[in-house]
């Protein structure tokens, strides 16, 4: 059985390696609340997105990341997606997400055949 002290200090370690990495990156919001997907325009944003500057996730674009509307900048959780379509998986940050907003993101994800996702909740130990 796995030392559970050794599971919380790295659990808290990735979820400080997210936050520096954002304090170190700009975020670029390229689709504001509101806006309809560039390819499906049956899919609108109900919350900021866009990606990490100078960052590179599975799909060689930026590392995406979805921008609530609390106050602060440390990361809530992050969904990690299966697509199906590009046959690729990633994970999508979520920054000062309400709990609605994070229940609006994954439902968004989720309601897309080719696409599947799971939220993980940033703890604390």
């Amino acid at each position: 059985m796995k030392d559970k002290s050794n599971l919380n200090k790295f659990d808290n370690e990735f979820w400080t390696a997210l936050d520096s990495l954002i304090a170190l990156r700009k975020i670029i919001i390229d689709r504001p609340k509101g806006t309809v997907h560039p390819k499906y325009n049956n899919i609108i944003y109900n919350v900021d997105y866009g990606y990490l500057e100078n960052t590179k996730s599975m799909d060689n674009e930026g590392i995406d990341i979805y921008v609530g509307s609390k106050s602060g900048k440390s990361v809530d959780s992050i969904i990690c997606i299966v697509d199906l379509l590009k046959n690729q998986s990633e994970i999508k940050i979520l920054l000062n997400c309400t709990d609605k907003e994070k229940q609006t993101i994954y439902n968004t994800l989720n309601n897309n055949p080719n696409m599947k996702g799971i939220l993980i909740n940033r703890s604390t130990f």
